[in-house]
């Protein structure tokens, strides 16, 4: 089978079972160890039995469910290539939208002050700490994650991306509440799926990423709920808040800021496919 015969194949197999058919190309890539346009420079090479057969395997592990990620290990953010695993999230992209209008924001209000302190609460992959201290060198980026498992995934990526980051562990803000700490900028894409909702997620979610990353409990709210309560205890006068949200949940996510902090300058900000997923808040 030739290459091209090859995608071609994989992308109706994978339409047949309901999946994207750039599927296919990101299998193939991992499996012959080449970028993309290397295989577009080989459509017409023959595949060796082994890949073939490997490809093949491949594919009908994502027909049950298993992510794509979670076969090749890794996942690109930011530009950037980061190991995943079923102790991680896979990143999204619509995180990479958090992360964009945050460093925008993290110029337009401290423009001269530095360095400038951040913390990532729930940093899974390391995805978002990572980028905000690989894309602003002046951010001192801290951590923390309840998930052992998790931090060591995302030392693996730090050490891989040389990123300065530090790694705590504990629940949301209590490791920094612990040494007195205090932050320019709070940053977190917690779990915010309500517990029914989390019944209904597509398989390669539900079964197979980490469920703590997940759930914010009955309502999906309460990460945020007891998160908010901590910020004063860390924040500056002078700070920024981000989060990600679930569709439909940035009202009352930006209220629970304002019942915190009235004086506070909300934004609910939609990615790129019109859907509310970010609220920022800024103190100044």
């Amino acid at each position: 089978m030739k290459i091209y015969e090859a995608l071609r194949w994989a992308s109706s197999f994978l339409t047949e079972h309901g999946f994207e058919t750039p599927i296919a190309e990101i299998l193939l890539k991992h499996l012959l160890k080449i970028d993309r346009a290397k295989l577009f420079a080989m459509l017409q090479d023959e595949l060796s039995p082994e890949v073939e057969t490997a490809f093949k395997e491949a594919l009908e592990k994502v027909a049950k469910g298993i992510p794509v990620q979670h076969l090749t290990g890794v996942e690109d953010f930011y530009g950037r290539q980061f190991v995943v695993n079923e102790n991680v999230l896979i990143p999204r992209p619509e995180t990479e939208e958090l992360v964009y209008g945050l460093l925008d924001r993290i110029g337009r209000l401290f423009p001269n002050e530095l360095p400038l302190s951040v913390v990532d609460i729930g940093t899974g992959s390391g995805a978002i700490a990572i980028t905000l201290a690989k894309e602003n060198r002046n951010l001192q980026v801290t951590t923390v994650d309840i998930s052992t498992a998790a931090i060591e995934v995302a030392k693996i990526n730090a050490a891989n991306l040389a990123a300065d980051v530090r790694f705590l562990e504990g629940d949301l803000l209590q490791p920094l509440i612990m040494e007195d700490a205090k932050v320019d900028v709070v940053v977190s894409n917690p779990p915010y799926i309500s517990e029914a909702d989390f019944q209904q997620l597509a398989t390669n979610v539900r079964d197979y990423e980490p469920t703590l990353a997940l759930v914010g409990g009955v309502t999906g709210y309460e990460l945020y709920e007891k998160l908010i309560a901590q910020i004063p205890a860390v924040l500056k006068e002078k700070g920024i808040i981000a989060f990600e949200v679930g569709v439909g949940q940035s009202e009352h996510v930006a209220a629970l800021i304002i019942g915190q902090f009235p004086h506070a300058k909300t934004e609910i900000v939609l990615d790129i496919n019109g859907k509310d997923r970010m609220v920022y808040a800024t103190l100044s």
